[in-house]
């Protein structure tokens, strides 16, 4: 028995006219949230990026070459507001993470663009969340992962909107 069992049979004493059977799943997706939420402020902390920072160079660097997105197309990659964006990517084009450079095809327009340096660090940030996540599923074999990643696409799918 874990923790959210004993909480799921206090509350099947306690109330037993209630199905408390959601907790079972929701209550343990709850608590990994908050346990991967932990693992990656501490991989991207290990290499001098907060987590809001990663996102942001994360969605330039998936993108591919030339590594830019307009500042709407990082919004809705990030689902922050655009006041958000700009004051995120002011701070990261101090750093030397990211450039601005005028659009092409729109002269009011401009892109952002993934520095060198930013590309260095989004990786060093990826390898090191990718060896937290490979320990935290060690003890699963690829199908037991495919299962739980079916699953959660299942379970989240009405929720998601798209993304990049």
């Amino acid at each position: 028995m874990d923790e959210v069992d004993r909480i799921v049979a206090a509350w099947r004493h306690e109330r037993p006219d209630a199905d408390v059977s959601p907790m079972e799943v929701l209550s343990r997706v709850s608590r990994l949230a908050q346990y991967l939420d932990g693992l990656r402020k501490q991989a991207f902390t290990s290499v001098g990026l907060e987590p809001w920072e990663f996102d942001v160079l994360a969605a330039l660097r998936r993108i591919g070459e030339p590594y830019e997105l307009s500042p709407g197309q990082l919004v809705a990659a990030t689902h922050v507001t655009s006041g958000t964006m700009t004051n995120r990517v002011d701070r990261l084009q101090r750093k030397g993470l990211v450039e601005r450079r005028p659009a092409p095809s729109d002269r009011r327009g401009v892109l952002v663009r993934l520095s060198t340096r930013g590309r260095e660090r989004v990786d060093a940030a990826l390898d090191a969340l990718l060896t937290h996540e490979h320990e935290l599923l060690a003890d699963l074999d690829s199908d037991e992962r495919a299962t739980i990643a079916d699953l959660l696409r299942d379970l989240i799918e009405p929720f998601a909107g798209p993304s990049a």
